[in-house]
C-alpha cells in the first residue's frame, strides 16, 4: 500500500482562503484537476451529475478531476481551497472509478493542513477572477507551474504531503482495498494504458489492444477488466470523452476537430456518445464554457 500511494504525485495550482457572494454561481464546470474546499463560514451548494451537496462550515469536499459539476453561492461563503494536478507511474489517478462529488467531516489537522499549505505556498490565490472561464487556461496553468519550479526542495516535499494527506481522508478500508487490489498490474496492461493515453486517435479495439499485449481478445478483456475495473472499449471510452471535454473547454477548436483528435469518425458519433454517457450535449459544454 505504502508504495502504491507514492505512486502518485501532485503539482500544485492554487491555493487560497476566500470570501464569496453571489458572483460565485457556475455552471458545468469541468476541470483536468482535482478541487479541494475547506468551509469555515456561510454556505454554498455544489453539485454533480448524481448529487447535490450544501457546503457548510467544519466539511471538507473534493471534486475529482473531469467531474462535470455546478457551483454557487445564495449570498456568503468562506473558504479555503486547493487546486491540483495528480500525475501517477502508470496514468491511473486515485480517484480513477469515482469521478464524483465528495463530502466528509473535517478533522482540525486538516485546518492546520491548509493553513501550513498556503503559508509555504504564498502567491497562490485566483487574483483575476474566480470565473473558471477566465482563469483554466494552459498559458494561466504555466505561470504556476513555474512557481512549482522555484519552490525549495524542503517545501516541495512538504506541499507533496499536505495535499497526500488531504487526499487520504476520501479512502476508507473498501476504498484502499481497491486500490490495493490493483497494485500489481501488469506490464502489458500498463503498456495498454499508455498506447492508450497517447494514441486516443486510433482504432482502439480490443483486437488490436490485444494483439499489441501479445494475447487473445477475451484473455486480455477479462485482464483489463480484473485489474482496471472494467473493460477495455469502455476504458477508452471514457478516456476519450475526457479529452473532449478538456478540448472544448481549453481550447476553440470545433466539434469536428475534435473528433478526429480523439478517435470518433464524426461529429455526430462524438454528441451521440457523450450524451449517452456524461447525459449532456457537448454542445452545452460550448455555449456555457467553465
Amino acid at each position: 500500500m505504502f508504495k502504491r500511494i507514492l505512486r502518485h504525485s501532485f503539482s500544485l495550482l492554487h491555493a487560497d482562503h476566500v470570501k464569496l457572494g453571489k458572483k460565485w454561481n457556475y455552471r458545468n464546470v469541468i476541470s483536468p484537476y482535482h478541487r479541494i474546499y475547506y468551509i469555515d463560514e456561510g454556505s454554498g451548494e455544489i453539485s454533480d451529475m448524481e448529487n447535490i451537496f450544501t457546503l457548510e462550515p467544519g466539511y471538507l469536499y473534493i471534486i475529482p478531476s473531469y467531474t462535470l459539476c455546478n457551483l454557487n453561492c445564495r449570498e456568503y461563503l468562506s473558504q479555503y481551497f486547493i487546486q491540483f494536478f495528480e500525475e501517477s507511474v502508470d496514468g491511473l489517478s486515485m480517484f480513477e472509478n469515482s469521478r464524483s462529488i465528495f463530502k466528509i467531516k473535517a478533522k482540525h489537522i486538516d485546518v492546520i493542513n491548509f493553513k501550513r499549505l498556503l503559508q509555504i505556498n504564498p502567491l497562490r490565490g485566483i487574483n483575476r477572477s474566480d470565473n473558471p472561464k477566465v482563469y483554466e487556461k494552459k498559458d494561466y496553468y504555466r505561470e504556476y507551474q513555474e512557481l512549482n519550479e522555484r519552490q525549495s526542495l524542503s517545501y516541495f516535499i512538504e506541499t507533496q504531503g499536505i495535499i497526500l494527506q488531504l487526499v487520504s481522508r476520501w479512502f476508507n478500508d473498501s476504498q484502499m482495498q481497491q486500490l490495493m487490489a490493483s497494485v500489481n498490474v501488469p506490464v502489458k496492461i500498463l503498456d495498454t494504458i499508455n498506447f492508450i493515453s497517447a494514441n486516443l486517435h486510433l482504432d482502439l479495439s480490443v483486437s488490436f489492444l490485444a494483439s499489441r499485449a501479445n494475447t487473445n481478445s477475451d484473455y486480455f478483456s477479462r485482464l483489463f477488466k480484473k485489474h482496471i475495473g472494467k473493460r477495455p472499449l469502455r476504458y477508452v471510452i471514457e478516456k476519450r470523452l475526457e479529452r473532449v471535454q478538456y478540448l472544448i473547454t481549453n481550447t476553440k477548436m470545433t466539434l469536428s476537430e475534435i473528433a478526429l483528435e480523439v478517435g470518433f469518425h464524426s461529429s455526430s458519433q462524438l454528441s451521440h456518445t457523450f450524451k449517452n454517457v456524461i447525459g449532456k450535449s457537448p454542445r452545452m459544454l460550448k455555449s456555457h464554457p467553465r
